[in-house]
């Protein structure tokens, strides 16, 4: 399997040849440029993966090919090769964008590691960008039945005539980004997303938030103001906590959701609107209208096109990717390095109760990649109070739920990777740890575990 295109810039042909021959043995493919001109020329043409820079060149500096290269916007991580009295332009070299720099004689050994950690970095940098991307595009991530079922629902409402559609499902679930996908795939996309939360407002400021208000309607309402639904025509209204409002809210929500028209708070003269309205709520307004704290037509009008949006419990098999997905988020937010999880506490977080859905299980990571960047996670780094809510056997049902062998082969693996990586790294544990990505307190962990000498 090819590892990706290398560009060496460098005039010492004995040297360019050595390299060619070590570095093809390993599986990468190889371009070559012995003047600077020539390596700019082939950096554009060829997009490598990865480019050796030579600091001295006959035609140009390698700083000057180093500026060359981003000025003509190619981002193609650069490591510069540099003689020993060449430290010092080395160092700027870096602070001017290059990954990393080595200095010349150099171990072979050495120079493979370093090109390791640098297309691992690059690999890492456009996987956080992907996730990023992911996040911003769609918040649906998961391939568990419930979640298929969920996503095929959410294409066919956004795509349909229905102006109104009722979110159900409890705190943290997602129900904000179920209604801005919907938004996105549905033909209001062009027009705005307006997000209110019906349980942080008054009755009174909550219907002049929604539809506006003349000048002098109630005290404090010194000049006239657009409500929520005119700022939201050719879009969609998104009303969170829908069940929490009044029932003289309501039957104003009825009658605009039944006729498109509305009067501002003081006004006498009716607007219309076109708005799509996604309405959500964690409690069971069925039971609500049976208690009289919900009207019945109100409902019956929202539940036209209902969602019920699965908690995580019900969609366990999307937890390592969840997991995963708000590892490499949090950690390109605080720009860090993400965590990694092991084994143990993989299998206890994906038995774990969740009772705060997703918005439980994105605070976690938030919380872990703030404290241990880049770190192993074990079950003591764990919060507190989620450890006192794990009973003890938790995890070790989990991992004797599997067969023995499963196990073992796990754990064979993990074995089989580190001792790779300290063969790399000719027996150095720091230069092993990083080029796992971990750190060397967490890898002298997985030593003592493992029992690797």
């Amino acid at each position: 399997m090819n590892k990706g295109l290398i560009l060496i810039v460098d005039d010492e042909q004995r040297l360019v040849r050595s390299m060619q021959i070590v570095l093809e043995s390993d599986d990468y493919s190889i371009a070559k440029a012995y003047t600077g001109q020539d390596g700019l020329n082939k950096a554009q043409e060829l997009e490598p993966d990865l480019i050796l820079l030579d600091l001295r060149l006959p035609d140009l500096s390698g700083i000057d090919v180093l500026k060359q290269l981003r000025l003509r916007h190619i981002v193609t991580p650069v490591i510069m090769l540099s003689a020993h009295g060449d430290i010092k332009v080395a160092v700027e070299a870096v602070k001017n964008g290059a990954f990393d720099f080595i200095s010349k004689p150099f171990d072979i050994n050495e120079l493979k590691l370093l090109i390791q950690r640098c297309l691992e970095r690059q690999r890492l940098d456009s996987e956080v960008s992907y996730y990023r991307n992911r996040a911003l595009s769609s918040s649906l991530i998961g391939q568990s039945e419930g979640m298929v079922r969920l996503q095929d629902q959410i294409a066919r409402v956004a795509g349909s005539s229905a102006k109104t559609i009722l979110l159900q499902g409890p705190s943290g679930t997602g129900k904000t980004a179920i209604a801005r996908e919907i938004h996105n795939q549905s033909n209001f996309a062009e027009g705005p997303f307006i997000e209110v939360n019906c349980a942080s407002l008054p009755e009174q400021l909550l219907e002049a938030e929604l539809f506006g208000a003349e000048k002098g309607a109630y005290t404090g309402a010194d000049k006239k103001r657009s409500g929520l639904v005119e700022l939201a025509s050719d879009g969609t209204l998104f009303l969170d906590e829908i069940g929490e409002v009044s029932l003289a809210i309501q039957a104003k929500l009825l009658t605009f959701l039944e006729s498109h028209s509305y009067r501002p708070v003081g006004g006498g003269r009716e607007h219309k609107a076109n708005v799509r309205v996604v309405a959500a709520t964690n409690l069971d307004l069925a039971t609500a209208v049976q208690s009289g704290n919900f009207r019945s037509d109100l409902y019956y009008r929202l539940n036209v096109m209902p969602i019920d949006v699965p908690t995580l419990q019900q969609r366990r098999q999307d937890i390592p990717m969840l997991l995963e997905h708000f590892a490499l988020t949090m950690a390109a937010k605080e720009g860090s390095a993400p965590v990694l999880l092991g084994i143990e506490v993989a299998a206890m977080l994906q038995d774990y109760g969740w009772s705060g859905n997703i918005r439980e299980l994105k605070n976690l990571m938030e919380r872990l990649t703030i404290l241990y960047p880049g770190e192993e996670i074990e079950l003591d780094m764990l919060p507190p109070e989620m450890q006192s809510l794990v009973v003890v056997s938790t995890k070790t049902e989990t991992l004797q739920s599997l067969p023995a062998t499963i196990e073992d082969q796990l754990a064979s693996k993990e074995k089989r990777i580190i001792q790779q990586a300290l063969e790399d790294a000719g027996g150095r544990k720091g230069l092993a740890a990083e080029e796992l990505g971990i750190s060397r307190h967490a890898f002298k962990r997985r030593l003592q575990k493992l029992g690797i000498d």
